[in-house]
C-alpha cells in the first residue's frame, strides 16, 4: 500500500519562485514600482504608476509620489492627441509632453497679440479727441482738429486725397531707391570692413560721421552740387539709411561663432566658402535688422528732400511745407498719417522678408 507524501513547502525548493518580493536590507534606495492594469480602463493610455523609493529602514521615502503617466480622466483636455514621453533620469519618472496642445496655445495668442494694438490705437484715438476738445479752445481747435473732422474733409474728399495719394506714390520711389542704394553700399561697405581689421578701423569712422553729421546742414550742398530733383533726394535717402546697414551688417559677420569657423579650418575652406556658406548666412538676422531700421529713416530721408528739393513733380514732403504754411490743418493730419502708414507697410515688408530668409533657426524668423 503506497501511502501519499504530502508536497513539500516552497520554501524548502532552492529554485521556488517568490509571489512577493521583500525589500532587501542591503539595498538603500531600491525601487518598486507598481501599476494599475489598463484593462479596467479602455480609453486610457497608461494607468497611475507609482515610484516609491525605499530607504534603509525599509520605509518609504517622503520625496517619494505617485506620478500619473496620464488617463482619460487625468487629463481630458489631451483626448485623442499623441503625447511625447521623455523620462527624467533623476527621479525615473516618466513625463508626457503635448507638442499638439502647446501649438493650440500658441494659436490661441494671435487674437491676443491683434487685440493688443488695436487697443493702443483706440487710446491714442481717446487722446486726440481729449487734446481737440479738452485742453484746446474752440477758437484754437483748428490746430488739433478732431479725428472724425479729418476723416471727412482729407480723406473721404476724393479732391484732397487724390493729390497726396500721388505725392505720397513720388516719395515711395525716393525712398525705395534710396534704400535699394544704402543697402547695397551698407552690406558692401560691412563685407569689405570684416575682412581685416585695420580695414574697419579706417572706414567705420567715417560711417560714424556720416550718421552724426546733421543732415539739414548738408542738404543745401548736395542741391548745389546735384541739383534740387529726384537726384538729389535720392542722396539723402542714402546718407540717413546707410549707416544702421553698414553697423548691423557688420556686427552679425563678427558675431559668427568661433567653433563654426574652426570647423570651415579643418575643411581648408577659401575666404569666399566661408564668406558665402557660413558668414553671410549667419549674419541674415542682423542684415534684415538693419534693412527694419534703415527702411523707416529712408521714409524720413525722402520726405526732408521733398521739403527742400521742390524742383519737379512734388512729393509728399512738398504737400506738407504748403499745409502748413496755409493751415489746412485736415490735410495735413491726412498727410501725416498716409505718410506714416507707408513707412509701416515697408518696414512690414522687410519682417516678412526676414521671416522668409532666416526661417525659424533664430528667435527673428519665428511668428
Amino acid at each position: 500500500m503506497t501511502a501519499n507524501t504530502p508536497d513539500a513547502p516552497a520554501a524548502d525548493a532552492p529554485t521556488a519562485r517568490a509571489t512577493t518580493d521583500a525589500p532587501a536590507a542591503d539595498a538603500p534606495t531600491a525601487r518598486a514600482t507598481t501599476a494599475a492594469p489598463a484593462a479596467d480602463v479602455p480609453a486610457a493610455r497608461a494607468t497611475t504608476a507609482a515610484s516609491v523609493t525605499v530607504g534603509p529602514s525599509g520605509e518609504p521615502s517622503a520625496a517619494s509620489e505617485p506620478a500619473v503617466t496620464g488617463s482619460s480622466a487625468a487629463a481630458p483636455a489631451h483626448e485623442g492627441k499623441t503625447p511625447v514621453h521623455q523620462s527624467d533620469a533623476a527621479t525615473g519618472a516618466t513625463v508626457e509632453t503635448f507638442p499638439a496642445a502647446e501649438a493650440s496655445v500658441r494659436t490661441r495668442r494671435g487674437p491676443v497679440a491683434l487685440l493688443a494694438p488695436i487697443g493702443s490705437l483706440a487710446v491714442a484715438i481717446g487722446l486726440w479727441y481729449a487734446v481737440s476738445y479738452l485742453l484746446l479752445a474752440p477758437a484754437r481747435r483748428f490746430l488739433v482738429p478732431p479725428p472724425h473732422q479729418v476723416l471727412q474733409v482729407a480723406v473721404l474728399d476724393w479732391t484732397h486725397l487724390q493729390p497726396m495719394l500721388q505725392a505720397l506714390a513720388r516719395t515711395a520711389q525716393v525712398a525705395l531707391a534710396g534704400l535699394a542704394i544704402a543697402a547695397v553700399l551698407g552690406i558692401t561697405g560691412a563685407v569689405v570692413m570684416s575682412r581685416a581689421r585695420w580695414l574697419e578701423r579706417s572706414l567705420y569712422p567715417y560711417a560714424v560721421i556720416l550718421q552724426t553729421v546733421p543732415i539739414l546742414a548738408i542738404v543745401p550742398l548736395i542741391g548745389l552740387w546735384f541739383g534740387f530733383g529726384f537726384t538729389s533726394r535720392v542722396i539723402v535717402c542714402v546718407l540717413i539709411a546707410l549707416f544702421p546697414l553698414i553697423a548691423n551688417t557688420l556686427f552679425g559677420l563678427q558675431s559668427v561663432d568661433r567653433a563654426h569657423h574652426d570647423l570651415f579650418t579643418l575643411q581648408k575652406a577659401s575666404r569666399w566658402d566661408r564668406l558665402r556658406k557660413l558668414e553671410l548666412p549667419a549674419a541674415l538676422p542682423a542684415i534684415f535688422t538693419g534693412l527694419r531700421t534703415s527702411s523707416g529713416l529712408s521714409v524720413i530721408g525722402a520726405i526732408v528732400g521733398d521739403m527742400f528739393f521742390k524742383q519737379g513733380a512734388p512729393g509728399i514732403g512738398t504737400l506738407l511745407d504748403v499745409y502748413r504754411s496755409r493751415l489746412q490743418s485736415e490735410d495735413l493730419f491726412a498727410a501725416i498719417i498716409l505718410a506714416s502708414l507707408f513707412g509701416v507697410a515697408v518696414f512690414a515688408l522687410f519682417t516678412f522678408l526676414s521671416r522668409l530668409a532666416v526661417g525659424s533657426w533664430h528667435a527673428s524668423g519665428r511668428s
